[in-house]
């Protein structure tokens, strides 16, 4: 956040009012003139309205001048210098700790000069760091709304006339930081993550050490729908990691690390983006971490038939390579089962009585255990009695004969079925196919 930027924004106006906003009088007593000013291409006419002015800008006490320029609008409420009183009320009212007149003055600025830079800076702000409780969302919008007007404002802005072209830079670099701030953090907030990337980049750029700012990049870049960004969201992450302080830099170091991690398929060089994102404070133009591309389905089966026996497979892994293997490997693993009684735990998904033999229908990976899926036909010798007879849903230990399979959705089709006493395996993890 950019309260202490903001605050610093608003006392220095001071300076710079005195220096440039000061009202030219036309025919003003000589005894009350001051000396002649670069000013605005403006006047008083009403030596009557430049003194009230004149005093109340004058007063050295905040609350004064509170009450001055409060009792000049009123007086004068069409004066041509009408927004630069709104402007030195706004800093006193901040002056003097009165944030709900600040905002207040702020709104009234805004009625005179839409594009007013300094109001629309402190209504960003204020609506961001009122971004709490059951009017969270809505503030983040009105705090995301004035920070897009600032932006568009500051593509016409031009200097006003006697301000120096060092403090004007100075006002659009911090009012471009706050109107950055808010644009993004409102369309992360609304998880427009391209809108949030592009608003939070530059504001990085200007403000590199702010960790709101540099923390919330990072996630707008690892958001779902933004892969491409994956890299840059990695190094803003470390680069958050060496920001934090407190318990939570170890949260933010744990988030970034799992990201990390699933990115380049291991920690490997994590610690090494930490060192290099200490003192690096945007990504190197040729900066990149490789990225860990899973195997193929194909490619786990080939891994399985090769450093495997098909006797030790589990029946998930007979299914891996059955389904996804190549015709080659998947022959190799069809020979060694074919007209082969095995011996297996399944669960049983239905039961059928109405034959001469008891059919079943068995999910034995736990994939498609946990999917209610049937993999496997099971024909047993004869109807299994009543009193052994199973019930569905529940685990099933039989052994029976494979015959044939289809490859997908896979089914393996097993005859002379036969109930086991023994226990059998509990089924084997299915191996996740690849997305």
């Amino acid at each position: 956040m950019k309260k202490i930027v903001l605050a610093m924004l608003l006392v220095a106006a001071v300076t710079a009012f005195a220096q440039t906003a000061a009202p030219t009088q036309t025919a003003a007593p000589a005894q009350t003139a001051p000396p002649p000013v670069s000013a605005p291409k403006k006047e008083m006419k009403d030596p009557a309205e430049y003194n009230a002015y004149m005093g109340a800008e004058q007063q050295t006490d905040p609350a004064a001048q509170v009450s001055g320029f409060e009792a000049f609008l009123t007086q004068y409420p069409k004066s041509a210098y009408k927004e630069d009183a709104l402007e030195l009320l706004m800093i006193a009212y901040q002056k003097t700790g009165n944030q709900a007149k600040m905002q207040d003055t702020a709104q009234r600025i805004l009625l005179v000069n839409p594009c007013n830079l300094r109001a629309l800076a402190l209504v960003a702000y204020s609506k961001q760091a009122m971004a709490t409780g059951p009017n969270a969302q809505q503030n983040l919008a009105d705090a995301g709304q004035a920070g897009e007007k600032g932006l568009q404002c500051l593509q016409t802005a031009t200097k006003p006339e006697g301000t120096s072209a060092a403090d004007w830079d100075k006002l659009k670099s911090t009012t471009t930081g706050i109107f950055n701030n808010a644009s993004g953090m409102s369309a992360y907030s609304a998880k427009d993550y391209a809108k949030a990337e592009q608003s939070l980049r530059v504001a990085v750029e200007g403000d590199p050490t702010n960790l709101t700012e540099v923390y919330y990049l990072a996630l707008a870049d690892l958001a779902p729908g933004a892969a491409e960004k994956d890299v840059e969201g990695l190094f803003f992450i470390a680069r958050a990691v060496n920001l934090a302080q407190g318990a939570g830099k170890d949260t933010i170091a744990k988030f970034g690390k799992s990201k990390y991690t699933k990115y380049h398929g291991s920690d490997e060089g994590w610690s090494g983006l930490l060192t290099q994102t200490a003192t690096t404070t945007l990504p190197p133009a040729d900066f990149t971490i490789k990225q860990y591309v899973p195997p193929t389905p194909a490619e786990q089966a080939a891994a399985l038939v090769k450093t495997k026996k098909v006797e030790e497979m589990s029946f998930a892994e007979w299914q891996m390579v059955l389904s996804e293997g190549t015709p080659e490997d998947a022959e190799k693993v069809w020979s060694a089962l074919k007209g082969k009684p095995l011996q297996m735990l399944a669960h049983i998904i239905s039961l059928d009585t109405s034959g001469k033999a008891t059919k079943l229908t068995l999910a034995g990976s736990s994939d498609d255990i946990d999917a209610k899926r049937a993999d496997i036909d099971l024909t047993m010798s004869a109807v299994i009695p009543a009193k052994q007879m199973p019930k569905e849903d529940t685990d099933f230990q039989f052994e029976g004969t494979p015959v044939s399979y289809v490859a997908k959705p896979f089914v393996m089709t097993m005859n002379d079925g036969a109930l086991l006493v023994k226990a059998a395996p509990k089924p084997a993890v299915h191996h996740k196919k690849a997305q």
